[in-house]
């Protein structure tokens, strides 16, 4: 059984991993401002690009290399890699009058947090599954859970922060609590409660379940960064709300993905996990359509459907996640990375290619937004295959 030290640094690491990844998209006003960075629509997508190929090499690499290095070390460098991503953004700020210095220091930044965030989360599951082995669904939950609470404060801070004039002190923070989990994470054993050990030289092989679990996350990784990279924007254009206003919408979709991880672990007994897997795609492409077909005029129902959105959202990829690593034992060690890495090619669809939709295609947000919904429709199709055999063993 692992020790309280243990379990409160990796939960925390959850809270902490969670503000440092939502600190790029919670700054996208400071981003697009012709009076700060002056990124277009596409720079700032483009930006998303190396994260997401990075978190996918990082995740994918992790799972083998931990078999040499040993998770905690795996655990270990994501969070230097995360520490570097906060630097790397604060100075890029001293580079402003140079716009190619400036979003080749952001570029730079993205890629450490990719690298940090596909080590730091696959390894941070993979604990939480160990350390309570029986309860590993609720335990993954919960560890999300935190994670979507620290994406729901980066909004808060963010925005704190930019009142006070001093947008750079959110990056500063992060760094500052990722630097303390560093020291505490030396001391702590982290182990993964005796989980047995892989031949390194042996390649894995994923077997044709594995490819279903993979289609889902990826469609979940384009409907969630919809709403967490491009949330703000959206309010931002199309409903012509001030900063706070459209800094709110973000904190409300990551408050409530927050929100329903809470609840629907603690509905476990009620609502069984197999129901929440197929049931909340369904809320997801609900969603879309409000956040479509709301009027110009009423932008606070569009914030109710972020709201609904982050609902929906959230219990799916740590469900996703837990279903895999228990019907997947014999690859159970490279599920977590190699689910992250196809959330992250999800992530990065949704956060690059609506910038080419826009300019290239002439597609505004709301159109995107609407047709995202089938997106989600199509989640909610895999949803009962990713669910089959949770549902044939209750």
């Amino acid at each position: 059984m692992a020790k309280r030290n243990e379990i409160v640094n990796v939960y925390a690491a959850g809270v902490v991993q969670g503000i440092g990844l939502v600190t790029f998209p919670a700054a996208s006003a400071v981003f697009i401002s012709p009076a700060a960075y002056g990124l277009s629509s596409t720079e700032y997508g483009g930006m998303f690009i190396p994260q997401a190929i990075l978190a996918i090499v990082a995740s994918l690499a992790g799972a083998r290399l931990k078999i040499r290095l040993g998770t905690k070390r795996i655990y270990l460098l994501g969070l230097v890699a995360n520490l570097l991503a906060m630097s790397l953004l604060v100075l890029s700020r001293f580079a402003l009058t140079e716009h190619s210095v400036a979003y080749g220091i952001l570029l730079a930044a993205t890629s450490c947090m990719g690298i940090g965030f596909g080590l730091t989360v696959p390894a941070l599951n993979t604990f939480a599954a160990a350390f309570f082995p029986k309860k590993a669904d609720r335990a993954v939950l919960a560890l999300n859970a935190l994670l979507g609470l620290g994406t729901a404060l980066a909004a808060v801070f963010v925005a704190l922060f930019v009142g006070f004039g001093i947008w750079w002190g959110l990056p500063v923070l992060v760094g500052a609590l990722i630097l303390g989990l560093l020291l505490f994470s030396f001391s702590q054993p982290l182990n993964e409660g005796g989980q047995t050990a892989a031949n390194p030289k042996a390649k894995v092989k994923f077997p044709a379940r594995f490819w279903v679990f993979a289609a889902f996350v990826l469609l979940y990784g384009v409907c969630e960064t919809m709403n967490g990279n491009w949330a703000s924007l959206y309010m931002a254009d199309h409903f012509s709300a001030h900063a706070s206003v459209a800094t709110l919408a973000l904190t409300i979709f990551w408050a409530t993905v927050t929100g329903g991880r809470v609840l629907f672990a603690l509905l476990e007994n009620w609502f069984p996990e197999r129901l929440v897997g197929r049931v909340l795609p369904l809320v997801v492409a609900a969603a879309f359509v409000a956040c479509a077909v709301v009027p110009k005029t009423h932008p606070l129902l569009a914030l109710f459907s972020f709201g609904l959105a982050g609902l929906g959202c959230s219990a799916l990829l740590p469900l996703a996640i837990s279903f895999g690593q228990k019907e997947l034992t014999t690859i159970t060690a490279s599920v977590a990375g190699g689910l992250i890495a196809f959330y992250q090619i999800g992530y990065g669809l949704a956060a690059f290619g609506v910038g080419p939709l826009q300019s290239w295609a002439g597609l505004n947000l709301k159109t995107i937004y609407g047709g995202t919904a089938v997106v989600a429709l199509a989640m909610s199709a895999l949803s009962f295959a990713v669910t089959k055999k949770a549902a044939a063993t209750t």
